[in-house]
């Protein structure tokens, strides 16, 4: 399968507007989250060439507890603003949340548990960076879907709480916050992808859980396994480096477990945990030793489409 390069998400647009001194291209919002703030893409801010490439699977959110004007608590832990950067470690939280501002009679927003803002950012970091010798100006970060979607979960909750309250307060519609896709790469977001990757230049792409394989990987390089799985279920087996090609480019895959399994984030895997962490004490190390030799050896010169 042959693509050809799309426009990058952050192109500049018409209609901008100014929430909390960041500058937002509104006509790049798909959708509001509830109490109004536009869901945005989340992308790699540095786009300085990187020896690693880092594929997850979709952006997460800002959260917020919502209580009622007598504090009485309406949700425990709701989506209200995209994140200020891709793979958020949760630092700033409190000072977006305090910058919402509700309709009067209709409540407050609260900081939630610490643990509920930039996990996933945080676990790349002691989970898979910091094992590899890694640090976040190493690495270029993507995800198949590069803004926060509304899961089950969060969509049960706002019926119950906040679609009562909408009219009679005047809350914003979230209706346009899109759920999680089907499809969670389609051609034209593979094109994205493969834009980033090419500025990227890297030697080796990271996978985190299965998603980024099925949606990505198989499609673009001649590696047809779509599964973690697939490479191997054993501490013998899992975490190993990979050669691929990708539209005849040499490089090396590490597939690896989603945060979720690798940090225990809600429900995940005690096998894979296991594996990974495992994978960490033993297999991370000789890669870990191995990158200094690596750089350099994958060249990459992106041709002109």
């Amino acid at each position: 399968m042959h693509f050809v390069p799309s426009e990058p998400c952050n192109s500049v647009r018409s209609t901008v507007t100014t929430i909390n001194h960041i500058i937002i291209n509104m006509t790049e919002a798909i959708g509001s989250f509830p109490f109004g703030r536009p869901v945005l893409k989340v992308c790699q801010k540095d786009r300085t060439q990187k020896k690693v490439f880092v594929l997850g699977v979709y952006a997460s959110a800002v959260h917020a507890q919502w209580v009622d004007k007598k504090d009485a608590l309406l949700i425990r832990a709701v989506a209200v603003d995209s994140e200020p950067e891709i793979f958020w470690r949760g630092d700033g939280a409190e000072k977006i949340i305090k910058g919402i501002e509700l309709p009067p009679g209709a409540g407050r927003l609260l900081p939630p548990s610490e643990k509920l803002n930039g996990p996933s950012g945080l676990a790349l970091d002691s989970e898979f960076l910091d094992p590899l010798a890694l640090i976040r100006k190493d690495v270029w970060l993507c995800d198949l879907v590069p803004y926060s979607c509304r899961n089950p979960a969060q969509d049960q909750a706002l019926r119950n709480k906040y679609k009562p309250l909408e009219k009679p307060f005047s809350l914003p519609d979230y209706s346009q916050w899109k759920e999680v896709p089907k499809v969670l790469a389609d051609d034209d977001r593979i094109h994205e992808i493969l834009d980033e990757f090419r500025s990227a230049s890297p030697e080796i792409i990271i996978t985190l859980g299965d998603q980024p394989l099925k949606w990505f990987v198989r499609k673009v390089s001649n590696d047809r396994r779509c599964k973690l799985a697939d490479y191997g279920e054993t501490d013998e087996t899992y975490g190993r480096l990979h050669d691929i090609e990708i539209e005849g480019r040499k490089l090396l895959l590490l597939p690896l477990v989603h945060p979720r399994q690798a940090a225990k984030l809600g429900r995940y895997s005690p096998v894979w945990f296991n594996r990974h962490d495992e994978w960490k004490k033993t297999t991370a190390l000789s890669i870990k030793s191995m990158f200094q030799d690596l750089q350099g050896q994958y060249e990459f010169s992106w041709p002109e489409q």
